[in-house]
């Protein structure tokens, strides 16, 4: 059994800052890519960006130079979201995602967190 548990989201005014985390747990040989997507109202849901196991990241365009994804050295289960200028369009339920290997001989799968809330407005 594999789990994703995100935190941090909230009810933020426009220009203020919030930082995501998201702890993956259980049966974990070892993890690829993770990273985050989120989905507004009435929308599908999108990369916002994602991290490589050696740090490689990538961003949608609309976040760029407002947000960073990282991921922890030590444990390399834990990946953030610092979002910064935030923007009243960013909001939405911000979802993580990770492809993870349960096992040596296991094939990698995809795992998704439940979601947590990101609200800007004033």
């Amino acid at each position: 059994q594999v789990q994703l548990v995100e935190s941090g989201g909230g009810l933020v005014q426009p220009g203020g800052s919030l930082r995501l985390s998201c702890a993956a747990s259980g049966s974990i040989f070892s993890i690829n890519t993770m990273g985050w997507y989120r989905q507004a109202p009435g929308k599908q849901r999108e990369l916002v960006a994602t991290i490589g196991s050696r740090g490689a990241t990538n961003y949608d365009d609309s976040v760029k130079g407002r947000f960073t994804i990282s991921r922890d050295n030590a444990k390399n289960t834990v990946v953030y979201l610092q979002m910064n200028s935030l923007k009243p369009e960013d909001t939405a339920d911000y979802y993580c995602n990770a492809n993870i290997r349960r096992s040596f001989t296991d094939y990698s799968g995809t795992y998704w967190g439940q979601g947590t809330q990101v609200t800007v407005s004033s």
